[in-house]
């Protein structure tokens, strides 16, 4: 690999950035042909839904010309037919000369074959390329694929002294303008926006994506309400049928909530309890990922924020700080965790910060293990 490569495959993760929190769950893919002379014969990203895949698109762009270009895929070309025909052979047909892949793909569909159907067909083909910046960015794929569970992001906008509302509730607004523009971009890279029953009735969210001329990116809103203790005259209530509302509750659940927000048009999640009677985390978080989510951003409320953190189920922190002190009457950013040791708290690695508008910005991340996290922890009933 060359340094041109590098500067290739970095347009790739460019394009595969515009698909994040709209493909799943399938990944987000990005893919430009670049010809012999060094130009751009055509490029594309993963589309709405998850297709057309990125390379469908970038070969449709090129049409003939992609004949002895070389491709530049964000991920492993796939191998097997489903809604549609596999993309390494669409590579083959139409007459690439090289193929240049950042990262394998672990779904046991792929899983190599990609590769080796490239290479079979007489298509040098190498892989590695930036792959650390590959594997973050379909992190939450990899994850679901790997780990049984989605990327969860928590997301915190908080005092200097960590708290999320003062005494009396008051929380809007902790942060200004420019950092509540990044929260609504953090959302629209997410499939889903996740918040606990507390939240949902102190705050009545609409849980969307404003501001951005975005409108049209809609992610699930996802409650976690173990007794379904939600008014169904609220904004989530009202909009059920036309935006996703997923919420988890237990077993124990009333039956006549289930069936008025069944008829309301939101999908109920019967998540396990842990031994405590609440909701288990990693129950939850792998609820979500097998209906398919793979970047889930928390946004609230503390006691769902402390349960996840808990149970190790969370992969990235990004919190918002703005310069004004609630004192400890306040609403803490996260709820009880019960860690009776430094050496047992979950640790996160700052990866970028910054200032946006007045406030800071910091973005922490977990070493990714592929593992689905510890049990024996429990979201709050709320």
């Amino acid at each position: 690999m060359t340094d041109a490569d590098a500067g290739w495959m970095r347009v790739a993760l460019g394009l595969a950035g515009r698909a994040l929190g709209r493909t799943w769950p399938n990944p987000a893919v990005g893919c430009v042909l670049v010809s012999p002379d060094g130009r751009v014969v055509g490029r594309g990203f993963t589309q709405l839904g998850g297709r057309p895949h990125a390379e469908t698109v970038a070969l449709d762009h090129a049409g003939p010309l992609a004949r002895g270009a070389t491709a530049y895929v964000t991920l492993e070309p796939c191998a097997h037919t489903g809604r549609t025909p596999p993309c390494a052979n669409a590579l083959i047909a139409a007459g690439v000369a090289r193929v240049v892949v950042s990262i394998e793909d672990p779904d046991p569909r792929v899983n190599g074959l990609g590769i080796a159907t490239l290479r079979a067909a007489g298509v040098p083909t190498v892989t590695g390329c930036l792959a650390v910046e590959g594997a973050v960015l379909n992190r939450g794929f990899l994850n679901r694929i790997m780990a049984g569970r989605p990327m969860v992001t928590l997301k915190l906008a908080t005092s200097l002294d960590g708290r999320i509302a003062t005494e009396s509730g008051e929380s809007r607004w902790i942060t200004g303008p420019r950092a509540r523009a990044e929260g609504h971009l953090l959302r629209a890279r997410s499939d889903a926006v996740m918040v606990g029953a507390g939240t949902a009735l102190a705050d009545d969210p609409r849980l969307d994506v404003r501001g951005l001329g975005l409108d049209h990116v809609r992610p699930v809103r996802v409650v976690v309400s173990g007794r379904l203790r939600l008014p169904l005259t609220g904004y989530l209530g009202r909009t059920a049928r036309e935006t996703p509302l997923w919420l988890c509750h237990h077993s124990g659940a009333d039956p006549a909530p289930r069936a008025a927000w069944s008829d309301a048009g939101a999908e109920l999640i019967e998540v396990p309890r842990a031994p405590d009677g609440l909701l288990d985390p990693a129950a939850l978080t792998r609820a979500l990922g097998e209906r398919g989510l793979t970047r889930v951003l928390c946004e609230g409320g503390g006691r769902l924020a402390g349960a996840l953190l808990a149970a190790d189920q969370v992969d990235e922190v990004v919190c918002f700080g703005a310069g004004l002190a609630l004192g400890a009457e306040g609403v803490p950013a996260v709820g009880p965790m019960h860690v009776p040791a430094l050496d047992l708290a979950p640790r996160f690695r700052l990866v970028a910060s910054g200032s946006v508008g007045p406030d800071a910005r910091t973005h922490w991340r977990r070493a990714w293990s592929g593992r689905s996290g510890r049990a024996g922890s429990s979201t709050p009933e709320s």
